[in-house]
């Protein structure tokens, strides 16, 4: 067996999801006749998924200790409700609106994490009524009419563009952001061998770690040429970047990330082994409801309205991102990578089929299979390795 197929074999969640990924790319882009990776429709793509992927953090997390939760999609919706009330009815600077927001989700979420952590009631009845509870609450403060429009400042949080400066169509700051982020990822890598090295774990041949940091360069760069070409840095962008870099230190780099994961692995093992498991579950349904709050807040700005309606169906596309990313159903297992990976996975599908024509009822049905062939990918492997 070459070292590729081991490679391959040994990270097949990891890599099988990026190659569906790449694949899915290429067949759409040949079906909607080179459109899908227009700069302005990448533009889109990163806009139009943005609070599934800041709702997928948080749920791969959930995920990950073994629970579920499907109140997120109400939860934004209320969130959202909320903000409008405050900005556009009471008048209330951005800034505090935007806190209180936030607040108000972590305390959702704390609501929720009590009953699950200590009431032992489980996640799926807790989140359901939280589902129930939360839509039903957004209807009666809204009194089932929409509020709009929001102020400027705050729609730009979903629609608006790092400043930049363009030459001959293309905008610089974006072009030079590429190539740091290239320059940052090779020179981290770097560092990371030397110390698989010094400290005699196995790293891998050299040829395939230079293939790899060239392709990670080459694709980072591409990707940064495409927003350069249309707009430049969407803010959203950013904001993602930021919550994917510091939730995957977190759960990879911290005490916290590991106990995360020891409590979906076994929480009676994790118990024994002086995880606070209650604390664990707690304060991980207190970041889903901060998540499900900026999700709502993003998506607000983006429809420049808070409607009854907004939210629906958002937990069913965040949980299959994490299950389509590689997480396990039964925990344990997952990555923020792996669910932000699973979230491209359906965007691009949303997406691409939307540009071919395809209807609502045929891309329902796509999605449902596509994450059904997830779940059994997982479980056949599983199985396999317990064989």
């Amino acid at each position: 067996m070459t070292m590729l197929a081991r490679l391959f074999k040994g990270n097949v969640r990891q890599y099988g999801m990026i190659f569906a990924l790449v694949v899915i790319m290429l067949l759409f882009q040949v079906l909607t006749g080179g459109l899908l990776l227009k700069p302005i429709n990448i533009t889109n793509l990163i806009l139009q998924n943005s609070y599934i992927l800041v709702l997928a953090i948080g749920m791969v997390l959930v995920i990950i200790t073994g629970h579920i939760d499907l109140s997120v999609g109400s939860v934004a919706a209320f969130v959202g409700a909320v903000a409008a009330i405050m900005m556009v009815d009471w008048q209330l600077p951005t800034w505090i609106a935007v806190i209180a927001a936030i607040l108000v989700g972590g305390l959702i979420g704390a609501w929720q994490g009590f009953w699950v952590a200590y009431v032992r009631i489980p996640a799926f009845i807790v989140t359901l009524a939280g589902m129930l509870l939360f839509r039903g609450l957004t209807m009666i403060v809204l009194d089932g009419q929409s509020i709009s429009p929001f102020p400027g400042g705050f729609q730009k949080l979903s629609s608006g563009f790092l400043p930049d400066v363009a030459f001959s169509g293309v905008s610089i700051i974006s072009v030079v952001v590429g190539v740091a982020l290239s320059v940052w990822y090779i020179l981290s890598e770097m560092r990371a061998r030397r110390a698989q090295l010094k400290y005699g774990f196995e790293a891998g041949a050299n040829s395939l770690f230079l293939l790899k940091l060239a392709a990670v360069a080459i694709i980072t760069n591409v990707f940064t040429f495409m927003l350069a070409s249309y707009a430049g840095i969407p803010n959203i962008l950013v904001l993602l970047f930021a919550l994917i870099i510091a939730y995957s230190f977190i759960m990879n780099r911290t005490v916290i990330g590991r106990h995360v994961y020891a409590l979906g692995g076994n929480e009676k093992a994790a118990e024994l082994s002086g995880v606070k498991t209650k604390k664990v579950t707690f304060w991980v349904f207190v970041n889903m409801g901060v998540l499900a709050a900026i999700s709502g807040l993003i998506f607000a700005a983006r429809l420049n309205a808070a409607t009854p309606r907004a939210g629906t169906n958002f937990e069913l596309d965040a949980i299959a991102a994490c299950f389509i990313g590689g997480a396990s159903a039964s925990g344990g297992i997952g990555t923020v990578y792996g669910a932000i990976i699973g979230g491209l996975v359906m965007g691009v599908l949303n997406n691409g089929m939307s540009l071919i024509g395809l209807g609502i009822d045929w891309q329902q049905g796509i999605k449902g299979l596509v994450l059904l062939l997830a779940v059994a990918f997982d479980i056949y492997n599983k199985n396999k390795r317990a064989a």
